[in-house]
């Protein structure tokens, strides 16, 4: 087992996000992004992280998990505890395909965090795929790769953060023209205010022409518009402080 990657942290913790919020996760954050998002909550990854081999990053995971050996202890299909890659931008470090196809191999069940700015289409099919379409206020919605639509399967997850109506608009748009609650669920994440510890210089701005949203005014413009959507709330900021690490 050969190979390194570039690591910020790895610890247990409860999946925050998606349609598998709550149950227990291993989260592998590994260093370096590529997109600076208004609201990116995570600016320490971009540069901070220590040099780490595959196999040594695998049996952190295993010890991690250790707790949840017990074969019986799962929900639905899901071994637990789930494993996620996050950044960063995973992808951006190619022995990321490695660790997640080795992961598999031991029988987790792996979530990839991916920004949608990279190529999703060489990843181990067993690994489900949550890829932002970054919406306008983010700054960087001119990165979305669209061919990566193509791709989706149903175990996938397309996530839209939302902080202004701008957004919203955007997004709703998006849903029709490609037909995207065809392809998999669709999330709605409403942009939880940066803490002043998380605020970064070099993070793109809001435009200035565009009107925040709320998160009582998104579920309910979701609520008044039918949309086929899943909203979502980064469960970890309510139970911990928002700018805590390893959680």
């Amino acid at each position: 087992m050969t190979g390194t990657l570039v690591v910020n942290e790895i610890y247990l913790s409860l999946q925050g996000e998606s349609t598998f919020a709550g149950l227990p996760c291993v989260f592998i954050r590994l260093t370096a992004c590529d997109l600076r998002c208004s609201y990116c909550d995570t600016a320490y990854a971009f540069t901070e992280g220590k040099k780490q081999t595959l196999a040594a990053v695998l049996e952190k995971v295993r010890q991690l998990a250790a707790p949840y050996s017990n074969s019986k202890l799962e929900i639905e299909k899901w071994k637990l505890p789930l494993v996620e890659l996050t950044g960063g931008e995973p992808l951006l470090q190619k022995n990321s395909l490695r660790l997640m196809q080795l992961l598999g191999d031991d029988g987790f069940t792996v979530l990839l965090e991916t920004s949608g700015a990279h190529d999703i289409s060489k990843i181990d099919p067993r690994v489900h795929r949550i890829m932002d379409l970054k919406c306008p206020s983010s700054g960087e919605s001119e990165r979305n790769l669209v061919s990566n639509l193509a791709h989706l399967k149903a175990t996938d997850e397309i996530k839209f953060v939302i902080g202004t109506r701008e957004d919203y608009d955007w997004a709703k748009q998006q849903i029709t023209e490609h037909q995207l609650e065809e392809l998999c669920p669709l999330l709605f994440s409403w942009v939880h205010p940066l803490a002043v510890a998380q605020q970064n210089k070099m993070l793109k701005r809001v435009p200035a022409n565009h009107t925040p949203i709320s998160r009582r005014e998104l579920a309910e413009t979701i609520i008044a518009d039918g949309l086929p959507v899943r909203f979502q709330i980064q469960q970890h900021k309510i139970i911990w402080a928002p700018e805590q690490r390893g959680v």
